[in-house]
């Protein structure tokens, strides 16, 4: 493990030149690009998850981008947009000064204060006054969620607050996923790697049996209550070949749905993969094709701006 140190100045200031908003020593949000899309149109413009997930009322401008571990994580994934040097460690105490409603009253806070930005551009008064209040919570805006020792309370919190959860994972921490006392809305498993050699390759763990977690996680996911996801991200030429090697992955852990999605260079991850490695929409779909074939999930959606097609368990 990592030892902790505290968030330099110079951090600081490079996370609020990307507009992050830190609350705390390991907590911030930012606001998603469809969010500011959504208020600026009034909802004509939106993410795939409200197309994809409308039965259980997502709203573009009323999601809140958040994380409760900002620099911790297991790996460190050429493909993820943050800056995966500022690593700081795998484990996150419990901190006094960062309690539960700390963190949440803070978030809160910091979102607004994002929001008022918005005031100066042609947007709809409607869509922002409610933007105002969040309502479905992504924790999945960067690092590993479960480094945060007391997630199950966090997730709590925010339903107690009249909100949806959506939680990303990586996986490598199926114990704490066991024993969530309290589950998210929707549970998201991130697999990029379809074999150990490729996490290695692709995701250099900083744990020395990331994979076979990942593969634990996989296994028990059949049994956790709560709607689950499967999102596979595409990197053009790195894990887009012998997709059938995925299928036994993706057939034991049994999720609701598959979001299979291209890599987007942005961010740190510029400087790791870049432009060449994106896929088109037309290449995801075919690659969706041959994956709904493998497995016999259905083709349900897709969002052309995104790059992401969804399947559905039959």
């Amino acid at each position: 493990m990592i030892e902790m140190k505290p968030l330099s100045k110079e951090m600081k200031l490079n996370f609020k030149k990307q507009h992050y908003k830190i609350v705390g020593q390991h907590s911030a949000c930012k606001l998603c690009y469809w969010t500011k899309e959504s208020i600026k149109t009034g909802g004509k413009k939106h993410c795939y998850k409200e197309k994809f997930y409308s039965d259980i009322g997502i709203k573009s401008h009323r999601c809140l981008q958040c994380t409760p571990s900002l620099t911790f994580c297991t790996l460190r994934c050429k493909h993820c947009w943050r800056d995966i040097s500022l690593t700081r460690g795998t484990k996150i105490s419990i901190d006094e000064d960062d309690n539960i409603k700390f963190i949440i009253d803070g978030l809160f806070k910091a979102q607004k204060e994002l929001l008022t930005g918005l005031g100066g551009v042609k947007h709809s008064e409607k869509y922002l006054k409610e933007a105002y209040t969040p309502k479905n919570i992504a924790i999945s805006l960067s690092g590993e969620p479960f480094c945060f020792e007391n997630l199950s309370e966090l997730i709590k919190e925010f339903h107690k607050r009249d909100c949806i959860t959506f939680l990303v994972t990586n996986g490598t921490f199926p114990e704490k996923i066991e024993k969530l006392e309290t589950l998210p809305t929707q549970l998201y498993v991130s697999l990029t790697s379809s074999n150990k050699e490729m996490m290695q390759k692709l995701q250099s763990p900083l744990i020395p049996d990331a994979w076979e977690r990942l593969n634990k996680t996989l296994d028990i996911l059949p049994e956790i209550k709560t709607r689950k996801v499967i999102r596979m991200t595409m990197i053009k030429n790195i894990n887009t070949k012998n997709l059938e090697k995925f299928v036994p992955l993706i057939l034991k852990a049994k999720p609701n749905f598959i979001e299979v999605k291209s890599y987007i260079a942005i961010g740190s991850s510029r400087e790791r993969l870049g432009l060449d490695f994106m896929l088109s929409h037309k290449e995801i779909k075919e690659i969706s094709e041959k994956i709904s074939k493998l497995t016999g999930y259905e083709i349900k959606d897709e969002q052309k701006e995104s790059r992401v097609v969804l399947l559905k368990r039959q």
